[in-house]
């Protein structure tokens, strides 16, 4: 019986929340301000081609992956072994949030 773990309560899903929203926000801004030079000022332009703006798309996206994939293994080892189960969704998420953040970044 020594070996089943606790599970982590609502609590610790709220604030694992918290910490998730603070971190993508954190990311979005470091990042949109790594990325600033990249890409046209203006994309909604007659004669503009997809290529800056994709390459100000694929340098967010790996930067952002980049530092989500360097949290996931900096709090692997830190975490208590209760909450470590929240890890892999938060991880998830923020992939997926990675993909959302494109919309602020452009607009």
């Amino acid at each position: 019986m020594a070996d089943v773990s606790q599970k982590s309560g609502g609590g610790a899903l709220l604030l694992g929340f918290g910490l998730f929203v603070l971190f993508e926000t954190g990311a979005y801004y470091l990042l949109r301000f790594a990325t600033s030079g990249l890409g046209m000022t203006n994309q909604f332009q007659p004669e503009n081609t997809i290529v800056s703006n994709w390459v100000k798309t694929v340098v967010f996206l790996l930067l952002h992956l980049t530092l989500v994939v360097v949290a996931v293994l900096v709090l692997s080892n830190r975490m208590p072994r209760r909450y470590r189960g929240q890890l892999m969704g938060w991880f998830y998420l923020s992939l997926l949030a990675g993909f959302v953040l494109l919309w602020p970044l452009f607009d």
